[in-house]
């Protein structure tokens, strides 16, 4: 049955690839925003009708893998999940693989329907699966052979992180704590809500645990775009929290970050590190994704301002704030979508020094499409050192109209392989030495 909605969307569809096809013909080619020192192209709002293009998800058929870099193999760890987004180890060399997805939220306008219409034909808007479902390689043969659910009836879970006997998740709407008991299969106790957050917008809550075991980290994303419903909603978003474990005090330690998701320590300075997604609706490259060391108290320019002090003009502006805000330390190129981080120590895969691994999701608010990889960014002193690298890559169709999947979570797996969360694809894969 076609309704009102649907055709409303497909009109703003096709009135929003006019809008993208015509600066096209306006010869808007920048040049990749990447590295320490990038080139940003001065931003061209595009209004009420920004860039839209995303593409169909498709999935991989028997057989097929992303591309590996040369020198290094891959293999499907897991495969039909339910939309997997992120990954955890735990002690007992389990994995735990964290399903669901973004919910539809009460459309505000004409692309907003667009919008929504687009995600749902990206895999990207849908039911949750709302579970964290535990795998397990008992053979050593790089490919799960038993799988249970380990939590179920979650409320849009991602983070997860063991500390002692207590399992923490990051469910949108606040970080929650279960006893655990060493070798659990599964954990079917009540768990005690620790903090608070607002749910909807950037719904996804990364957790991380500092090096001395007393301190979790939380990114929580902003509601909207730039602020564009208010402040007051804002309020308690876009910004890294530090909950400490034996008081149970929250406080923000970082803010002005539009949605920090993966959370990772360089661990000879044990500087905390995040990768940020930028604004939308500035052009293809303005401004970039980026990687960044997050200092305690620090102000990173959301919404006001991006890479440093550039303002935005379509936000009512706070010049004490901009005066405060830091330069982001590595530019990821526009609108990436980078997702997934974790540290890769120098030889954990043949020929790739001390890094950062990133997941890049990819693009929906660009004329050509970006990211639907996993990089690498190498690091010396503590800090990047050099341009990416691609670990994997194939996961676009070469003319951009269908994704096979699409990088999330990344972490290092028991065996010390690197596990990538896939979740078009509904697998985990597994990249080692070639």
């Amino acid at each position: 049955m076609t309704t009102l909605s649907s055709i409303v969307a497909r009109g703003v569809a096709l009135v929003g690839n006019a809008a993208l096809q015509w600066r096209k013909l306006q010869g808007e080619t920048p040049q990749p925003a990447w590295g320490a020192q990038p080139q940003i192209p001065v931003a061209k709002p595009q209004g009420m009708l920004p860039t839209l293009k995303m593409p169909t998800a498709r999935g991989w058929k028997d057989g097929e893998t992303p591309v590996a870099a040369a020198g290094l193999k891959v293999n499907a760890f897991a495969t039909g999940l339910d939309h997997p987004r992120w990954i955890y180890v735990m002690p007992d060399r389990s994995v735990l693989i964290a399903e669901a997805t973004q919910v539809p939220s009460p459309v505000r306008n004409m692309f907003g329907y667009a919008m929504q219409a687009t995600m749902r034909r990206a895999a990207a808007l849908g039911v949750s699966a709302n579970r964290i479902t535990r795998l397990v390689d008992a053979d050593g043969d790089g490919t799960a052979e038993r799988r249970n659910a380990f939590m179920e009836n979650l409320s849009q879970p991602f983070g997860m992180a063991l500390v002692g006997d207590t399992f923490y998740v990051g469910n949108t709407d606040g970080i929650v704590a279960f006893p655990y008991a060493q070798g659990a299969e599964r954990i079917t106790a009540q768990g005690k809500q620790l903090t608070h957050f607002k749910p909807g917008g950037h719904w996804t809550r990364s957790l991380l645990v500092s090096p001395d075991g007393s301190k979790l980290y939380a990114g929580v994303g902003s509601l909207t775009n730039i602020a564009e419903q208010g402040f007051a909603v804002e309020e308690g978003r876009a910004c890294v929290y530090e909950l400490d474990i034996v008081s149970g005090q929250s406080r923000i330690f970082a803010g002005g970050l539009r949605n920090a998701v993966g959370l990772a320590f360089e661990p000879t300075t044990k500087v905390l590190w995040t990768v940020v997604n930028e604004r939308d609706g500035l052009g293809d490259e303005t401004p970039p994704d980026y990687l960044t060391s997050v200092r305690e108290g620090g102000f990173y320019g959301w919404p006001y301002c991006y890479w440093g002090k550039t303002v935005d003009d379509r936000v009512p502006q706070d010049p004490a704030q901009v005066a405060t805000a830091l330069t982001p330390d590595y530019a990821l190129g526009g609108h990436t979508a980078s997702l997934g981080l974790c540290w890769l120590p120098a030889g954990t895969l043949p020929g790739f020094p001390d890094g950062m691994v990133i997941g890049q999701h990819g693009s929906w608010n660009r004329s050509k499409l970006s990211g639907y990889r996993v990089v690498f960014i190498p690091f010396e002193n503590g800090k990047p050192s050099g341009p990416a690298r691609d670990i994997l890559s194939g996961f676009l169709a070469p003319d951009e109209s269908f994704s096979y999947g699409r990088p999330v979570g990344v972490t290092l797996g028991p065996d010390g392989a690197l596990l990538v969360a896939d979740d078009v694809g509904n697998c985990i894969w597994r990249v080692t030495g070639a």
